[in-house]
């Protein structure tokens, strides 16, 4: 299957679904963790919404991790698909 196929192919992107949702909820999860860990365990989720959230923040917080997942859905699933 050449790559157009792919992408033409309606499994191609349910599969791509498949593999993105659960990663980019892994990624933000991680992220969160990562970098707020402290608040995050403390309690403190008021100061990690007004750190990551807050005032148009989450765009920044969440739509690089958004490309990055679907992305990494995009070559896994073109990888694995014949």
């Amino acid at each position: 299957m050449t790559v157009i196929e792919k992408l033409k192919s309606p499994l191609f992107w349910k599969n791509v679904l498949k593999v993105s949702i659960p990663f980019f909820i892994f990624v933000i999860i991680f992220s969160l963790l990562f970098y707020n860990g402290r608040l995050i365990f403390s309690g403190d989720f008021q100061a990690v919404f007004d750190k990551e959230f807050k005032n148009g923040k989450w765009i920044n917080f969440l739509v690089p991790r958004l490309i990055i997942s679907f992305g990494y859905g995009m070559y896994t699933v073109m990888k694995k698909m014949k």
